[in-house]
């Protein structure tokens, strides 16, 4: 029975662009759609829509395909990426039952919150939650662990704040973009900062924590 369970629990191996294409892809087709539709006006019920919200209606389906391929082929998703589907498929839910597209657009405020809240939680209990998700990806020392972890509570709730700040003052078409690029590029930028700056906590293969 272990023995079965051990190999039950064994990641797959993917396509690195594989999963590029899943992780990336829909919001990408999100952006895509919107230039398509955004001009348009949709009438559903007798209710008029934009086409931003027909366009998140779209892209929750889509999101969730591309998640369930995902964990067809790797046995397994992430609790981040879990909860971010979540948060999409509520609030895009929300958005399109009271025709409100400002739900949408503070559900990134809400999950990048989240994210600096949690690691925050953690770090208040001399925990890195980081280390539980990542800890197989990026093996490193307690101490490099709680750098990042703090470095990035801080970056989670910038993100945050910016996406109020964006959203609240800029236009739909400016948001998107940003959405869909500008905070994606900043945060995996961060990521890669912080990794070659934590170098020295970093662990060999044949090290322990």
């Amino acid at each position: 029975m272990t023995e079965q369970t051990g190999q039950m629990s064994e990641p797959k191996d993917v396509n690195p662009f594989l999963r590029q294409v899943l992780e990336l892809g829909p919001p990408l087709a999100f952006f895509l759609i919107y230039l398509k539709i955004r001009d348009n006006t949709y009438v559903i019920g007798g209710t008029d829509y934009s086409g931003f919200i027909v366009a998140t209606v779209i892209f929750v389906p889509i999101l969730l395909a591309a998640m369930g391929v995902l964990w067809r082929l790797t046995g397994k998703l992430s609790r981040m990426q879990i909860f971010t589907a979540f948060m999409v498929i509520f609030f895009g839910g929300l958005t399109a039952w009271f025709n409100d597209e400002r739900f949408f657009k503070m559900k990134t405020s809400i999950v990048y919150g989240c994210f600096s809240a949690i690691l925050g939680i953690g770090l208040l209990q001399g925990k890195s939650y980081l280390a539980y998700v990542m800890g197989d990806l990026l093996p490193m020392e307690h101490t490099g662990w709680m750098i990042l972890s703090r470095r990035l509570c801080f970056g989670f709730a910038v993100l945050a704040v910016a996406n109020e700040l964006v959203w609240r003052t800029m236009s739909t078409d400016l948001w998107v973009k940003i959405e869909t690029f500008g905070f994606p590029i900043a945060l995996f930028a961060f990521l890669w900062w912080q990794v070659v700056g934590l170098q020295q906590y970093m662990l060999g293969p044949d090290e322990d924590l």
